[in-house]
């Protein structure tokens, strides 16, 4: 994820560890949740990547299609300025 525009990377952080895995935490299905963060400011194209486990394909969007799960990604979406997927 790249955080917005007009958010320092210092607040990006404090919402992507503080803020957003409490709602992240939520969502049904997820066996696991680890964020990790770019240690200084520069122009990478990502800020954090977000990983989460799930049993197969089929949960994850089973959890992502909650309350909780669109919960959690109206949050992102509303903090990011980019995000991608990768399943594997």
């Amino acid at each position: 994820m790249k955080r917005r525009d007009d958010m320092t990377l210092e607040e990006f952080r404090n919402w992507a560890f503080n803020e957003h895995p409490e709602l992240g935490k939520k969502i049904p299905g997820m066996r696991r949740y680890h964020m990790s963060c770019v240690q200084e400011d520069s122009d990478t194209p990502f800020d954090v990547i977000s990983e989460f486990w799930f049993d197969d394909v089929a949960a994850l969007q089973a959890g992502f299609a909650t309350p909780e799960g669109k919960a959690a990604g109206g949050d992102a979406a509303a903090h990011c300025s980019v995000r991608a997927r990768m399943v594997t």
